[in-house]
């Protein structure tokens, strides 16, 4: 058998709703062979084999959301079948009962925003979205392109709302660094352009969810059409608490620290002298707690001067996986991690 096997992972309103049944129906109406099953964390497998046109057909399929399908993840893996399928199952719990109860369990969870239980959860998470261009690269596309795919609003919105619903109460998010200038000048205003659309859209959304948004960074380079909406959404959103959003926008962590150095001595009321806590007053992230996690995708390990001074102690998650392709299933493996480690502040 030459066929081909992909192996699915879907994340999203995906149990509960009968979708195993119509994949089923899908892949026997398509000469597609293996099975599909529910997994306890309230995602869905499926392994199917068949020729390179019926598994790209089923690939689309899912990406339509068929029947009340909700899919915000679709993993896949293109792998060697180690046992080859002759029909296509769907594959339960032994019992019936535990298998239904499983199963709109999972669908009561992810209507009502009630995610699987994590022991300990960090306050505030930094992300540093590295491997855009990579990313792009590697799919034959742009580095403009890769910069569309992950910083869409879409795809902040859904890291947003997963860092919400699991109890986050602060997200940082590293958007262009004062390295960044050094890059073609059509690369930065595809950037800045994005940035400025995405800010519109948020807005809605910050106003309807009580999100409070600031600006980590310089705004003094950035375009003044641009550093206008920031400031409009900071206004907009100043009373807000019930979740934080913080862009980085012409950050770097030593230009943070030297710029508040200078507020410090043009000050006209200069303390004699400066504690770490009255320091931090002079700091973009004033009022902001520390990050306990900082997270950098696409394989690079080091934080390159991301909130330096604040972040001595958080904990760092380095994945592999591109920021593009950076999803709230990824989002919660980290603070899984995250919460199996024991955080000591220099104590034994």
């Amino acid at each position: 058998m030459k066929a081909k096997q992909l192996e699915l992972e879907i994340y999203g309103r995906v149990q509960g709703i009968r979708l195993r049944n119509i994949i089923k129906k899908f892949a026997n109406k398509n000469s597609i062979f293996g099975f599909v099953k529910n997994k306890k964390d309230g995602t869905v497998l499926i392994i199917a084999q068949g020729n390179k046109a019926k598994l790209n057909s089923l690939v689309k399929w899912l990406k339509s959301n068929p029947g009340l399908a909700k899919i915000q993840d679709l993993k896949i893996q293109l792998n060697h079948p180690k046992k080859e399928y002759s029909d296509f199952k769907i594959i339960k719990d032994k019992n019936f009962f535990l298998d239904q109860l499983s199963n709109f369990f999972n669908l009561f969870r992810y209507t009502f925003k009630i995610p699987a239980k994590i022991n300990k959860i960090p306050i505030h998470i930094a992300i540093i979205p590295d491997g855009n261009r990579r990313w792009a690269k590697s799919h034959g596309l742009s580095a403009i392109a890769g910069h569309y795919t992950s910083g869409s609003y879409k795809n902040m919105k859904s890291l947003f709302e997963e860092a919400k619903d699991l109890g986050v109460k602060y997200m940082s998010i590293w958007g262009f660094s004062t390295e960044n200038w050094s890059r073609d000048k059509k690369e930065q205003k595809a950037i800045f352009d994005l940035i400025r659309k995405s800010v519109n859209q948020f807005r809605k959304d910050a106003q309807k969810e009580k999100i409070r948004f600031r600006h980590l960074g310089r705004k003094d380079r950035l375009p003044k059409n641009l550093v206008k909406k920031l400031i409009q959404l900071e206004r907009e959103t100043i009373s807000f608490t019930d979740f934080n959003v913080q862009i980085c926008l012409d950050y770097g962590g030593r230009d943070e620290i030297l710029r508040a150095i200078n507020k410090i001595l043009k000050s006209k009321s200069k303390p004699k002298t400066i504690t770490e806590n009255k320091f931090k007053q002079y700091l973009d992230t004033k009022d902001i707690p520390d990050p306990d996690l900082i997270i950098r995708t696409s394989g690079e390990q080091r934080t390159s001067g991301l909130l330096p001074f604040q972040a001595p102690y958080a904990e760092l998650y380095f994945t592999p996986i591109h920021f593009p392709e950076f999803s709230p299933k990824e989002l919660r493996k980290a603070i899984e991690e995250y919460a199996k480690r024991q955080r000591r502040f220099g104590g034994s």
